[in-house]
């Protein structure tokens, strides 16, 4: 086998214009433009406006390439494209090889015949998906987001690209994963489906079912080789021969080393190799990397339903996480190093799932190496969300086509947890009107593909992993798919139905799969898109940067509920980051104080496609928000939260660990300058994976804080002489605290690989924010609770430049009552 890349500088131009720009490859058109100065930044001010006819448009590349002879002495030469977006008309020398009408499948063309030894052109056609999609929809009228360009379900292109109530109006077009000749003799591996066998003796045995493509009835060899973490090797060989495509090979691992999610074990990763010989000449090879572990998704019956409780190595895992949305909008800008921040941000803060959500596109192999490397397990959508899909043969079977490449690409990864049929179409079906919407047909579509097909294909390609219609989803087709007492749900009344926050804790859905709350970015993010002219909730600019109709009025309603009028923006970009955080922890520690009846909880969302006032926890430029703090802390393997009913409080002590816990809890009810009424500390032990109240404390009111408005309740979690955790129960909202200066103090070290911030109060400083303009690194902890006598040591990674002085220096230090 020989390869020859593809990738690297092209050139493009817009079908029927006779000038031609540079382009880069993988890429799309929407940069190319960018780079060549013909467009302004479509992410800045409401520029996406004026971009708007770049999807309108028919867009060409091209690129001239030498083939050597080698590359032509083999019996067949194909281009393989990694991902074309989306539909592309292929020509070699002139002659069209190809085309392809779907942005997830992989395609390969033959082009030997038409390639010659020397110069060679390749030209690759992109049509409009906006116009075509304006064409079917005059067609067959089929419902899709009211914030989407109309259409979209038409192309096997990402939904989301075409707009969200969270991401821009960008559909792109171009060359977005790689591209390349291969020249194959005799024969190559078309597919290799790698599976492990668990034996009750501890062992492992893993199996490959190599299936060739020949196209010489001559015998072959394919071998199995796999390289266990310590470096030792195992093989196994098997003749195919010239009457057959199949052929089955197998090692036994005596003493494997499992894979587990982060916060349960390590994650160790074997290297499996897979040869296709011809006697003595290697004519094709795949390398995969497996992690060994069992999985299975646990439904049954229980006093509240049925469960829905993942287990891994026979441990129930309580899944903590969020959703992945598209890093970028534009998804070829997506860097290693980009990929490694985002989910190494989200191990650090304790997360073992993400959702791969149904209205982006299958991950780049980068990620899911990664989440394989992290412990981070992945609950894998397929790519429809929100909409009413076409049911014609043509569709269904670009779909069949997509879905089993897509599985064959990623099943071997040990962080694949689930494949998820879609994103809230069922709901959509049941509550939102489609069914008065649209005909008996389009509903028995949604059946045939969601309920038939789709579990069908994965129970052929990937049995080993569990299949999942919709979600929200009963697993009862179109009954009650956000029932509470079985399958997974979506919880939006806190935000869409303007709930308070403590409504989250009359709900108990098996496995919390999205709920969310709004915020903005940090200032330094709204800077990048608005002029401080427009630094307004109301202004122009900012409600064009917030895609949700109401986000903004939203956020200020919730605001004035539970905190002070900002005195300013800044402050409100910190104060709604704040108000963000503490809705999703009052959700995250019931459900994890519920951990006997609910089995995982995932918030909307990690990550942004572009800079825009979101429910992200991490923003576009990867800075972590409020919520990714706390997510750091409600996520923790040991969580002491509080229950707190009018003047009762009840302390609870959650255990993800496999073994016991034990330690301290200390309580004081105290006042806002630090004078206490009462206190106690107690010794606590909790048995793994296990949630105990540990504390009930019935506080009546002190007299010297009759109303409240001057006292809190602040309890702590220690282990030996180390503080785990902190947390505050005030007894009125935040925004009747009569907060007074808290006299905060600072100092700052130097040390080998971080510089550490030591911040002390005299009087209770809540949610204190530290900053330094211009270094962008995640704290160790921050928007943290710091009560009268206390103080809180965070530690900052060192870089080049930073040194003690200048931090301190730098360093801005806020709290609560800095806001108004």
């Amino acid at each position: 086998m020989v390869v020859q890349s593809l990738t690297g500088t092209w050139e493009v131009r817009r079908v029927g214009e006779k000038g031609w720009f540079p382009a880069t490859v993988p890429g799309v058109v929407h940069l190319d433009l960018l780079a060549a100065g013909r467009i302004p930044d479509p992410f800045v001010a409401d520029n996406e406006l004026q971009v708007q006819w770049v999807a309108e448009a028919d867009w060409e590349y091209r690129r001239r390439f030498t083939v050597e002879p080698s590359l032509l002495a083999h019996d067949r030469v194909l281009l393989e494209c990694e991902g074309l977006d989306t539909l592309a008309t292929v020509l070699v020398n002139g002659e069209e090889v190809g085309r392809g009408e779907n942005m997830y499948l992989r395609c390969r063309f033959e082009v030997k015949e038409v390639l010659q030894e020397g110069h060679n052109r390749l030209l690759v056609r992109f049509a409009s998906p906006v116009k075509y999609a304006r064409r079917r929809l005059r067609r067959d009228p089929l419902l899709n987001p009211a914030h989407s360009i109309p259409g979209a379900p038409y192309v096997r292109k990402s939904p989301c690209q075409w707009g969200w109530d969270w991401g821009p109006k960008l559909p792109p077009t171009g060359i977005w994963r790689d591209i390349r000749l291969a020249g194959y003799t005799t024969a190559r591996l078309e597919n290799v489906h790698l599976r492990q066998e668990h034996h009750r003796n501890g062992t492992v045995t893993i199996r490959a079912k190599v299936t060739v493509d020949r196209w010489k009835a001559v015998p072959l060899r394919a071998r199995l080789r796999v390289t266990a973490p310590d470096g030792e090797v195992l093989t196994d060989e098997v003749r195919i021969r010239s009457d057959r495509q199949v052929g089955h090979l197998m090692v036994n691992i005596a003493r494997p080393r499992l894979w587990w999610p982060n916060g349960y074990g390590e994650q160790p990763l074997y290297r499996a190799e897979v040869e296709l010989y011809e006697g003595e000449e290697l004519r094709d090879r795949e390398e995969k990397r497996l992690g060994l572990r069992t999985l299975r998704l646990q439904r049954k019956k229980d006093y509240y339903g049925e469960s829905f409780t993942f287990l891994v190595n026979g441990v129930p895992i309580f899944c903590k996480g969020a959703n992945w949305i598209p890093a970028d909008s534009f998804p070829p800008r997506v860097t290693s190093e980009h990929y490694r921040h985002l989910l190494g941000s989200a191990a650090a803060a304790h997360m073992n799932m993400l959702r791969v959500w149904g209205g982006g596109y299958y991950e780049d192999e980068r990620f899911y190496d990664l989440c394989d490397e992290l412990g981070i397990l992945i609950w894998q959508d397929f790519m429809f969300s929100c909409s009413v899909y076409p049911g014609d043969e043509e569709f269904v079977e670009n779909v069949r086509r997509e879905v089993v490449d897509n599985i064959r690409r990623i099943r071997h990864h040990p962080c694949l947890a689930l494949w998820c049929g879609n994103n809230e179409l069922e709901w959509g079906w049941v509550e939102w009107g489609w069914s008065q919407g649209m005909t008996e047909k389009h509903r028995q579509d949604y059946d045939r593909m969601f309920h038939h097909l789709l579990p069908e294909i994965v129970a052929a390609e990937d049995p080993d992993t569990p299949y999942w219609p919709s979600s929200p989803s009963s697993n009862l087709p179109f009954q009650n798919p956000n029932a509470e007492e079985r399958g997974d749900g979506h919880y939006w009344e806190v935000w869409h139905g303007r709930v308070p926050f403590t409504e989250y804790r009359k709900h108990y859905f098996r496995f919390q799969s999205e709920f969310g709350f709004q915020s903005l970015p940090p200032l330094e993010t709204v800077a990048a898109f608005a002029e401080e002219k427009d630094w307004n909730m109301t202004s122009y600019i900012l409600e064009h940067h917030q895609r949700h109709p109401a986000g903004n009025g939203l956020i200020i309603y919730y605001l004035t509920q539970n905190f002070r009028l900002p005195k300013d923006f800044p402050a409100l970009c910190y104060l709604s980051q704040v108000l963000q955080a503490e809705a999703i922890r009052y959700g995250v520690e019931h459900w994890r104080r519920n951990r006997h009846r609910v089995s995982g909880t995932l918030y909307w969302q990690l990550n942004d496609c572009w800079p825009v006032v979101s429910w992200s926890s991490i923003d576009y430029f990867g800075r972590w928000k409020a919520l990714h703090y706390a997510a750091k802390r409600f996520f923790a393997p040991v969580l002491l939260s509080a229950e707190e009913k009018d003047v009762r409080v009840d302390l609870h002590l959650t255990n993800d660990r496999l073994e016991p816990f034990r330690g301290e809890v200390r309580w004081s009810l105290e006042t806002l300058e630090g004078e206490v009424f009462t206190q106690d500390a107690l010794k606590v032990e909790v048995p793994p994976e296990c949630n105990r109240r540990v504390v009930e404390l019935h506080l009546g009111r002190p007299k010297p804080a009759e109303d409240g408005r001057g006292m809190v309740l602040v309890y702590e979690l220690w282990a030996g002489r180390k503080r785990l955790s902190l947390g505050l129960v005030t007894f009125v909202p935040n925004k009747h605290l009569e907060l007074p200066d808290p006299g905060l103090r600072v100092s700052v070290r130097e040390r080998e690989d971080h510089l550490a911030v030591t911040v002390a109060a005299q009087r209770l400083a809540r949610f204190v924010w530290l900053h330094a303009p211009g270094l962008d690194l995640p704290w160790s902890d921050n928007y943290f609770d710091l009560p009268a006598g206390r103080q809180r040591t965070v530690t900052v990674p060192k870089v080049e430049g930073w040194t003690a002085s200048r931090l301190k220096q730098a360093l801005r230090v806020r709290s609560l009552v800095d806001s108004y």
